[in-house]
């Protein structure tokens, strides 16, 4: 399906690709939201990942992270970009795509910071796609101190955010 770079794809790549690239902003929303459900939604049932310390089932690593997220952080952002498609089929899809992911810990005075890849692995069934197989590349790691500036000046008066449903984005996005 992939052809000279920059050529222009078809309307169902096209169609493909922006249903992928919604599926990989679902999982970032998912872990920094702490939203299981969510995450096991864009995941087929028999797919798998290989998170380093977990290899396995995708959906029992939703139920996983999610407990293991909320016990070392406080808030986490994982921002996707630079994804690249691969189709070998209309059913089938590659994709590699950088990760940065930053995690404040509880305390909130130091950020483990993360920056690899994903490489993707979707199959389609019918007009859906899905995961069906994650591995993720780590391209280096680091740990900062921060000093904490929510509660100084302006940022005081901003909307917080939360890794939990009573983050505002809840009900904003569940009118």
């Amino acid at each position: 399906m992939n052809s000279e770079p920059g050529s222009i794809p078809s309307s169902d790549e096209v169609g493909s690709r922006l249903a992928i690239q919604e599926l990989l902003h679902l999982h970032s929303r998912a872990l920094d939201r702490q939203d299981a459900a969510l995450m096991k939604s864009v995941y087929w049932s028999d797919a798998t990942v290989d998170y380093g310390g977990f290899k396995g089932a995708a959906h029992e690593f939703a139920d996983l992270v999610m407990n293991a997220l909320a016990a070392q952080y406080e808030l986490t952002q994982h921002r996707v970009s630079n994804t690249i498609f691969v189709f070998s089929s209309d059913h089938h899809a590659l994709t590699e795509s950088y990760v940065f992911a930053k995690h404040l810990r509880q305390d909130g005075a130091s950020e483990m910071v993360f920056s690899g890849r994903y490489l993707d692995e979707f199959h389609r069934e019918a007009a859906v796609w899905k995961f069906h197989r994650r591995t993720v590349v780590m391209d280096w790691s680091r740990d900062w101190v921060v000093a904490d500036q929510r509660q100084i000046g302006s940022m005081a008066a901003l909307t917080k955010g939360l890794s939990n449903p009573d983050d505002p984005s809840w009900a904003h996005l569940n009118p």
